[in-house]
């Protein structure tokens, strides 16, 4: 049973415009890396080869954000071994990794966010559900692995995303409240993690539209394209 987010941050009213974190906890796919086209590509290639429907929008609210031992069988239909699950993972995870070989860029602004987080002295983290071999083969292609040493994923705790383990994880590493947390997410499922951990959470509309955001529950405390957007917004404090 995934554990019950605890409702008191449910119902937390958090001014982001004056909000200023101790830390601040990124999701790795379609938020620090521009990358979900090429996931799509990945996907578009696996389902044909297996006979499966098309990946359509209301089937990513589903998985996106998701690990890949919910995300098969949610596609297949039934329950998987295992074994099952880490072959398909391969399959697809391997063909993302080779098609986005050399196309991987950060989102807007990712550069320019680290570089003021750490002048200011905040602490990072990313929090993803994304295995081992993508995190590896992402953060290199971006040049980002030296600037990302917290990685927290998804198959190192108990629950995935929509549950706050990964989230909560993070801030344990971190060693911060994680009230006193900033979460960036591009998923539907991602927000509810963040906010059910009890992070003050940005959706990045990379993947999903803002309306989209909008009607999530609990909402995210604010949408924005890019790091870009919300450096000249919300996170101008940052200058």
């Amino acid at each position: 049973m995934v554990p019950s987010p605890r409702s008191r941050y449910h119902t937390r009213v958090l001014d982001l415009e004056a909000f200023r974190p101790v830390a601040v906890v990124f999701d790795l796919d379609g938020t620090l890396v521009d990358n979900m086209d090429w996931h799509a590509k990945a996907f578009e290639a696996f389902v044909e080869r297996h006979g499966l429907p098309a990946v359509t929008m209301e089937m990513r609210h589903r998985i996106d954000g998701k690990r890949n031992s919910e995300i098969f069988p949610i596609l297949f239909g039934r329950e998987m071994s295992r074994e099952e699950v880490r072959a398909f993972e391969e399959e697809k995870e391997g063909a993302y990794r080779e098609l986005s070989r050399g196309g991987l860029e950060p989102l807007g602004g990712t550069t320019l966010l680290l570089d003021r987080l750490a002048a200011h002295g905040i602490a990072i983290a990313v929090a993803t559900s994304a295995p081992a071999e993508n995190v590896a083969h992402t953060l290199a292609e971006t040049g980002l692995q030296h600037r990302l040493p917290v990685i927290v994923r998804g198959d190192q705790v108990p629950y995935g995303k929509p549950a706050p383990d990964v989230f909560l994880h993070a801030a344990r590493v971190l060693d911060v409240d994680p009230a006193a947390c900033l979460a960036f997410e591009d998923a539907p499922l991602g927000v509810t993690a963040a906010r059910a951990a009890g992070m003050c959470c940005v959706a990045i509309t990379s993947s999903f539209t803002a309306e989209s955001f909008a009607s999530s529950s609990p909402p995210p405390h604010g949408t924005c394209a890019d790091f870009n957007e919300f450096l000249a917004g919300p996170g101008r404090w940052l200058t």
